[in-house]
């Protein structure tokens, strides 16, 4: 009788991002030339709960290395808050005869993620979000390509910019942490950087208004801010709408950009224009960073599984690949580094 070989499950959960596939195919493939079957579970944990799945072999994982999203698709359902959920998930698990699953996952994915382990599911974590806000690694899959995006649209922005004489104000994802706003913005030159960490104060959206208008009276006819979507303009509220996350309700945010930008142009006097982002930055081909990063993490996901140590995600620190608990992962998220941030405000303030 042939002896059956042991499967890892690899699945998606929470929102897209670039790089996905490339972690999926490092995954399948390390754990096939390690002896293991690959099990693709569609959807994230709703595969589970509706017995949705497939093979994953050498050829459906090769050539999508460059692809964006995920063959696998993807969800925000949880098994936590679906009926007789996390029983459902460990019988199908054990039809499925798998030794552990590899989940990829952003904060909420994660989170919960650990709490499936908590209820005794073998399994190790990746992390994967543009906003770059998993603590515990220094970078997450997505997120230097989300940058890419941002910043090729502000350098666009820039030329029009100047054409016109405008304010040019773009607004990029950032909920709780405004690492894209950041990295982008410094990568632009942009003249104002907002992001959740610092508060829009009344003191500082004056003191915005008088640098704009000092630009104009230098000759300087045109800037460029940047705005995380969860930055906090004071005193103003912006519309957001509720909707479900992997655990729990979270708000849907947008429309910061546009406020800032009337702001601008009533206290100015001059021509403002708002772009969002939005999705965009979560689709298309990866950059060469993001390929790699999710290459490296899904062979030491397969590693993690191959000697047991479930409970671990995989990180970056500095240039090394380790695992860490992913218990630390529940215990908030990873703002942006004030310090680094502070470098650029030396350029804002002129």
């Amino acid at each position: 009788m042939e002896q059956r070989k042991p499967r890892i499950g690899i699945m998606t959960s929470g929102g897209d991002c670039p790089g996905l596939n490339a972690a999926i195919r490092a995954c399948a493939k390390t754990a096939i030339w390690s002896g293991y079957e690959a099990i693709g579970i569609h959807n994230g944990w709703e595969g589970l709960l509706e017995h949705d799945d497939e093979v994953l072999n050498v050829m459906r994982t090769s050539g999508i290395i460059d692809r964006g999203g995920t063959i696998l698709g993807t969800s925000r359902v949880s098994p936590l808050r679906v009926e007789n959920g996390v029983q459902r998930v460990k019988d199908r698990f054990n039809v499925l005869r798998l030794e552990a699953l590899v989940v990829l996952g952003g904060n909420g994915g994660l989170s919960l993620a650990y709490k499936m382990f908590q209820q005794g599911i073998p399994l190790v974590g990746i992390p994967k979000t543009i906003d770059n806000d998993v603590v515990e690694t220094d970078f997450s899959i997505g997120f230097q390509t989300a940058v890419q995006v941002a910043t090729d649209a502000l350098d666009r922005l820039r030329s029009t910019a100047e054409s016109h004489h405008r304010i040019m104000v773009l607004e990029v994802m950032g909920r709780d942490a405004g690492w894209i706003a950041t990295y982008a913005g410094l990568a632009n030159g942009a003249d104002e950087i907002l992001i959740p960490e610092i508060p829009v104060t009344e003191e500082r959206l004056e003191a915005i208004c008088d640098k704009l208008k000092r630009r104009k009276n230098r000759g300087i006819y045109f800037s460029i801010i940047v705005v995380a979507e969860g930055a906090k303009l004071m005193g103003h509220n912006v519309l957001q709408e509720e909707h479900a996350g992997e655990d729990s309700p979270a708000p849907r945010l947008g429309g910061v950009g546009q406020q800032l930008g009337e702001i601008l142009e009533k206290r100015t006097g001059i021509e403002t224009r708002v772009s969002t982002l939005g999705y965009i930055q979560r689709g298309g081909t990866p950059v060469a960073y993001d390929r790699t990063l999710a290459t490296a993490f899904g062979v030491k996901a397969t590693h993690l599984i191959k000697t047991k140590k479930y409970g671990e995600m995989t990180s970056l620190k500095g240039v090394r690949i380790i695992g860490v608990p992913l218990a630390k992962v529940c215990d908030g998220i990873k703002t942006v580094n004030l310090s680094a941030y502070n470098v650029a405000s030396k350029f804002f303030a002129q």
